[in-house]
């Protein structure tokens, strides 16, 4: 039987999600945590994937089980066993074919900045102080992603993938309080994009690049050309989208 699970994640002393030699991983943690509370060796299909140090605030994953499970107290138990920086939310059971990783539709990030500096707040924002930034031409220069589909200039030079291509369906900066939130959404990211999307739109916001200079990097397909990445911990996969005839049963 396949079972989804609903989770988040604090990324800061995990080597990513997932599974890799000699490093801790949400992902071996969570196969470790279900193949002993379900006395079964149990594998675990991901979403997607995050890198060291970046969070969730919401994410998915599916597992199969031999036999039927009791969802609330497996969750129970499962919260129970797992470190504190793990929090599984809904556990439901799905079709076979349902699948975590190739039946979402879209997928949405925040990177979160703070403008001030706060200690409660350094695993999980970028701590730029009271540095200056123009906003208004950054939201300005973010829209011009919605003219193209390859983002190799943002994507991590050596990594495997078929296609560069990704449809951007939003990119916005919104500021609250003392937090600037940068949100995108798209169909697919690849590794790397966001946080390279993010340094780049910095360097507009801090007047070292405009708007033409923006556009001939994404036409340049060149990594070297755009802005450095930015840290990993003010990055989160905040949303995971999946049809609604899919998921209608479900709550979620």
């Amino acid at each position: 039987m396949r079972y989804f699970i609903e989770l988040s994640y604090n990324g800061k002393r995990y080597h990513g999600w997932q599974i890799q030699p000699n490093a801790i991983t949400v992902q071996e943690t969570l196969e470790n945590a279900l193949s002993l509370l379900l006395s079964e060796k149990i594998a675990v299909v991901g979403c997607g994937r995050t890198d060291a140090g970046v969070h969730a605030s919401q994410f998915f994953l599916h597992f199969e089980v031999s036999g039927k499970q009791d969802t609330v107290k497996l969750q129970f138990k499962l919260n129970t066993f797992l470190p504190d920086d793990i929090a599984i939310h809904k556990i439901f059971k799905v079709e076979k074919d349902t699948h975590a990783r190739f039946g979402a539709i879209y997928r949405s990030y925040e990177y979160r900045i703070s403008l001030d500096k706060n200690p409660f707040l350094v695993d999980t924002t970028l701590q730029l102080r009271s540095q200056f930034l123009d906003i208004e031409k950054m939201n300005s220069v973010a829209k011009i992603l919605y003219e193209y589909e390859n983002f190799k200039c943002f994507s991590r030079s050596k990594t495997d993938v078929k296609t560069y291509n990704c449809t951007v369906s939003n990119a916005i900066w919104v500021k609250e309080g003392n937090l600037l939130i940068f949100h995108i959404t798209a169909n697919r990211f690849l590794r790397n994009m966001v946080r390279a999307i993010v340094g780049t739109l910095l360097e507009v916001g801090v007047g070292k690049m405009d708007l033409n200079t923006f556009r001939s990097i994404i036409e340049s397909k060149d990594r070297t050309h755009a802005g450095a990445s930015v840290k990993a911990q003010g990055l989160f996969l905040s949303k995971v989208a999946y049809p609604k005839e899919l998921m209608k049963n479900y709550n979620v």
